[in-house]
């Protein structure tokens, strides 16, 4: 949701295209995926989402926005890093990007966290702590607190923020032993096997509570890891361009399959180990099939790139992150102050208010907080060395 390039947390902070500047496609992507969790909390708390039919079936999997988020994570912060390694440049340094990515993430998070607990929380000084130290995901725990139920996946963004670095020094050391764009690809191989094996050993032991771990989304940031590779790594990209309408195609298809029980129920019934495996890995073929057209292609002049990148859209990413913070206490605020009860109510008499309010209080939100900590955090920013100064030729001494 960042090093040279900034990436989204789980609602999707700005991002830097690598090295033309910012990508407007990619914060389109970003500014639908957010929208997308949005629809997919307006049909929960409606209930829509429980009726019959595709549409509700298709709008229960919205979810896929969250694999989205983690992918877009793993492209553009491993970039740089990938970048170092296949074209000697400078690695980042971990101490800037931990900076940058905190200044990024937490002040927003804080901000929306405390009104939420303030407003509707009932925990103690210790429960308090483990939601802003983004705790919640690793203590045995009930229902999310009204307003933060969206939160599950900051401690997991956080937590690969925490461990890329780490991912980053070791494939780094790996690629130096042979051919090195096989040898990155060959490692990052290995996390999607760590994801998989996860979902056995949280169905096996019987611990669904694992899937809220780094582990389990381990495959998704992988994903877009290996996407920074082929964005370094090949230069001439024009077959994307030309597949570009064909891989969009096969990702609604994918999303289609992912609408369907193979993927598992739409309640909150636990799905089976064949379930997940298939929800895991439909989900990460509907993010790369999205995602790529537009992180590997050649020019960003083309349709698709003029459609998602316009002025709107790419206004809308910027501010995603705070909209996918704030829509969940604004949902919950509406039905608050209407009285309704939870799965009640018209979708379009609740997705109307709600999303006008949520785009407010973004808006403000972004400009008054996320610009004010992304200033912060450029002033931790090491001035580059010095160049030497230019010598002035000796001359011979005079007879």
């Amino acid at each position: 949701m960042t090093a040279a390039a900034e990436a989204p947390a789980a609602g999707a902070p700005s991002a830097e295209g690598p090295a033309t500047g910012r990508d407007a496609a990619l914060d389109g992507i970003r500014a639908l995926a957010a929208l997308g969790v949005w629809v997919l909390h307006v049909g929960g708390n409606t209930g829509m989402i429980y009726q019959e039919g595709m549409f509700a079936w298709m709008t229960s999997r919205l979810g896929i926005a969250v694999p989205i988020f983690f992918l877009l994570s793993g492209l553009l912060l491993y970039r740089p890093w990938a970048r170092a390694v296949l074209e000697d440049a400078p690695s980042p340094r971990v101490g800037t990007y931990l900076w940058r990515r905190a200044m990024r993430v937490l002040p927003a998070y804080w901000l929306v966290t405390a009104v939420a607990l303030w407003a509707w929380g009932q925990l103690d000084w210790t429960g308090w702590l483990k939601w802003l130290f983004l705790l919640q995901n690793y203590f045995e725990q009930g229902r999310a607190p009204d307003g933060l139920y969206q939160m599950w996946t900051m401690p997991i963004e956080m937590a690969f923020y925490l461990v890329l670095p780490v991912l980053a020094w070791l494939l780094h050391r790996w690629a130096r032993g042979g051919n090195r764009p096989v040898r990155l690809l060959g490692g990052i191989a290995v996390l999607p096997v760590i994801s998989l094996a996860g979902v056995v050993v949280a169905h096996v032991l019987d611990q669904p509570e694992l899937a809220l771990w780094l582990p389990n989304h381990l495959i998704f940031f992988a994903a877009g890891m290996a996407m920074a590779v082929l964005s370094v790594w090949i230069k001439r990209r024009e077959v994307v361009d030309a597949l570009a309408p064909q891989l969009l195609v096969l990702a609604l298809l994918a999303f289609a399959v992912l609408s369907t029980e193979l993927a598992g129920p739409r309640t909150l019934t636990l799905p089976s180990l064949s379930q997940s495996l298939w929800r895991m890995v439909l989900e990460t073929a509907v993010a790369v099939l999205l995602v790529a057209p537009f992180a590997l292609a050649s020019r960003r002049d083309t349709l698709p790139h003029r459609v998602l990148g316009n002025p709107v859209t790419a206004y809308l990413g910027r501010i995603s992150y705070s909209f996918f913070l704030w829509h969940a206490p604004v949902i919950t605020l509406f039905y608050k102050i209407t009285g309704k009860q939870v799965f009640s109510g018209d979708f379009v008499g609740v997705a109307v208010p709600t999303l006008v309010g949520s785009l407010l209080v973004s808006a403000v939100s972004y400009h008054l907080v996320e610009e004010n900590a992304l200033r912060l955090s450029r002033r931790w920013r090491s001035a580059p060395p010095a160049r030497p100064e230019p010598q002035a030729p000796v001359s011979a001494p005079a007879p």
